[in-house]
């Protein structure tokens, strides 16, 4: 299909971790038509890997333990786009729903050197004492969580993990803010344009985050800041 806008525009990367169970091509639901659309016409790419078939209880290595296998895929897939189409450096993103969204929680930490803000679909930390290591100590990033209240349980509790998240965010100086659809495990369709527009509008090292003041009209409802 060639490579339209990107042939001639730099624009926004945006990796899409996919949950236990699923593959790549969930990219399309939990992004929205409207979003891949907006990242396609600026010249951006979306970015949805396989797992390694060796993963067979969850599929990406941060989702239980430490290895940074993944996230070395995705340095080489952006530094391959850099050098062949040039991308927007301001504009990396990552969206992630289960196991995908604890392996996002774990990239936004570990990849802060360039991870702009991220939306996370039921992800988090399983607790506050085991926050990653960030890989740029002057870097802050945003993040949208997103969890479907107490019955969005598989294994752990997702409400907790995402409380858990937003602690360790606020705690050491980065954006963050919890919406709780209350819709179970699950990736609201309704939140999807909301998602992109936070991230769109939370680029690299942007300080004050763009919606620290208070979140635009409009934008989806459950989503609150913390006071």
């Amino acid at each position: 299909k060639g490579l339209g806008a990107a042939a001639t525009l730099d624009g926004p990367v945006v990796f899409f971790w996919h949950g236990a169970g699923g593959s790549p091509t969930e990219a399309e639901f939990a992004l929205g038509s409207a979003a891949i659309t907006a990242i396609l016409d600026a010249g951006g790419i979306v970015v949805a890997p396989f797992h390694d078939p060796s993963q067979t209880l969850l599929p990406w290595y941060l989702s239980l333990g430490r290895e940074e296998n993944d996230l070395l895929v995705a340095d080489e897939i952006l530094a391959c786009a850099a050098a062949s189409i040039g991308i927007d450096e301001t504009h990396i993103h990552a969206v992630g729903f289960s196991a995908g969204a604890l392996h996002t929680t774990q990239m936004s930490f570990r990849r802060a050197s360039y991870v702009a803000s991220v939306v996370t679909y039921s992800g988090g930390l399983t607790s506050v004492r085991n926050a990653p290591p960030l890989d740029a100590p002057d870097a802050r990033f945003a993040a949208m969580m997103l969890h479907g209240g107490p019955s969005d349980v598989v294994s752990v509790s997702f409400q907790d993990a995402t409380e858990n998240y937003l602690a360790v965010v606020r705690a050491n100086g980065h954006f963050g803010f919890i919406c709780d659809h209350g819709m179970g495990h699950t990736v609201p369709a309704a939140a999807r344009d909301s998602a992109w527009a936070f991230l769109e509008a939370h680029a690299y090292g942007a300080q004050p985050p763009t919606y620290a003041a208070g979140l635009p009209s409009g934008f989806y409802a459950p989503c609150a800041l913390a006071p």
